[in-house]
């Protein structure tokens, strides 16, 4: 089994041969990987503009692996959680999941277990990041819209017929016309059903 990518596994155990068996699993997969003892030491390696996800288990020196779980969430950092633990009951494992944690696995957990967890995390990442690219490329291309191509968009994603829209903005049908071409073609819009989703996408209300 290989997965190997552009990706990166962090693992934070304070127990060292743990990080060690973990570290050699993901390494046999083809799967990068850095562990550390704490996660403070995690958060001064770790950047945001890689794809990577988190395994953390759960009781750390100094803060609980759920407690650091909630700071980063409360943060506004986004990294794919999977919880390892010797000491886990079903409390911490709802807990876990509900603040957006992949897996809770309790010590020892299979081998493909951990892997499995991992492979959805880092395609959630993934998925998470394409996301966010597709939508900064939309908003750059709205961006290009003129004030009065704005006005036209609105109203023609709203379902406005384009001689309702002229005595809307006291302007003629042709000047819609020419107005909506612009809008379809600096949008990228292959058909007004396109257009219509970007507008949703971009959730249209005032500019």
């Amino acid at each position: 089994m290989t997965m190997a990518d552009d990706s990166t596994v962090f693992v934070v155990d304070d127990d060292g041969d743990m990080r060690a068996a973990i570290q050699g699993l993901l390494k046999s997969v083809g799967l990068r990987s850095e562990a550390f003892g704490t996660a403070k030491e995690f958060l001064e390696r770790w950047s945001a503009e890689e794809p990577s996800c988190l395994v953390l288990d759960v009781r750390l020196p100094g803060e609980s692996g759920l407690d650091f779980q909630l700071k980063l969430i409360a943060a506004g950092f986004e990294i794919p959680i999977i919880f390892i633990t010797a000491h886990g009951d079903i409390a911490m494992s709802v807990k876990a999941m509900k603040s957006g944690a992949i897996e809770f696995l309790t010590k020892p957990f299979h081998d493909q277990d951990l892997l499995d967890a991992i492979g959805q995390a880092l395609e959630r990442d993934r998925a998470r990041r394409q996301q966010q690219s597709e939508m900064a490329d939309l908003r750059k291309r709205y961006e290009l819209l003129t004030a009065r191509e704005w006005e036209v968009m609105q109203l023609v994603v709203s379902g406005m017929p384009n001689k309702q829209i002229a005595f809307e903005l006291g302007t003629s049908e042709i000047n819609i016309k020419m107005h909506r071409g612009h809008i379809m073609r600096k949008m990228q819009a292959e058909s007004l059903a396109d257009l219509v989703r970007m507008a949703e996408r971009l959730r249209l209300s005032s500019r």
